[in-house]
């Protein structure tokens, strides 16, 4: 390797984009197999890069055009990064017809399982797309996105690895160029962590207010698995967060973090 190709391979290194989510091989069973065979032609974008790739086309554009020919209308798109196995996103779809809705969800039976609800209720106002996040809204045009919801993601507990965290600086960025003017990014956790993560992101922002009207206190030094316990001993400071957002629905998930006796946090960000 000559020094140019070495300095290139450094470049590629260096803006590699840090990863929120493991890639799992999960094998889909009878069921989600069917759903993915009978359903995947209607609910699942086209818009990879290639077979088995996360990443986005270069020629995608996410622009009001691209909402006319996917959805068939100029309806307000929603954006749902991280949709698990569907609950939530096809449930508001079902009950909120006026909206469109796009699932963004990396793990096979998650899509599928999504699909197999949507085709179940016959929904029109649904697409899925299997990517990585942020490279889909490297894609998205100003404006085009009326809400973007982010409900309970991956915590990654590990100090080392809070960096892995979807709600990033970057991310905020693209999120609030792609939302319309006063388009909201809706997050919820039920790690209080992950709460305190989230205000030290975007609290600061210039282009993004908080909204939330409920005072919360958080430790204001962060834990990490091992010794979280610790946290009720650290300094705590007063953050303003949102009543429970009505239109999530309250899935398995959820009431497991109830029912453990942790805390959900809810956090409206509004773009300015």
């Amino acid at each position: 390797m000559d020094m140019q190709e070495q300095e290139q391979g450094n470049e590629d290194l260096r803006y590699r984009p840090v990863l929120s989510f493991v890639r799992r091989s999960g094998r889909l069973d009878a069921r989600l197999q069917r759903a993915w065979d009978a359903y995947g032609e209607k609910y699942l974008l086209d818009a990879n890069a290639g077979p088995g790739s996360l990443g986005v086309r270069e020629n995608v554009t996410i622009d009001d055009d691209f909402v006319q020919r996917v959805w068939g209308n100029q309806n307000p798109l929603i954006v749902e990064i991280g949709s698990g196995q569907g609950e939530n996103i096809v449930a508001a779809a079902e009950e909120h017809p006026e909206f469109n809705y796009l699932a963004l969800e990396v793990y096979d039976p998650g899509v599928a399982h999504t699909m197999l609800l949507a085709g179940k209720r016959g929904l029109d106002n649904i697409r899925i797309a299997q990517v990585n996040a942020p490279r889909l809204f490297d894609h998205m045009s100003q404006g085009v996105v009326s809400e973007v919801w982010t409900f309970f993601p991956d915590p990654w507990p590990k100090m080392k690895h809070h960096k892995r965290r979807i709600v990033q600086d970057e991310l905020a960025g693209q999120i609030w160029n792609s939302l319309r003017d006063g388009g909201l990014w809706r997050i919820a956790t039920d790690i209080e962590d992950y709460a305190l993560h989230v205000h030290e992101v975007m609290d600061g922002r210039q282009d993004f207010e908080n909204t939330g009207t409920v005072t919360v206190s958080l430790p204001t030094e962060h834990v990490g698995k091992g010794n979280a316990d610790g946290a009720a001993l650290l300094p705590h400071a007063d953050f303003s967060e949102s009543e429970r957002f009505d239109g999530r629905v309250l899935t398995n998930f959820e009431k497991k973090g109830i029912a453990a006796g942790r805390v959900i946090h809810d956090l409206t960000y509004r773009k300015r």
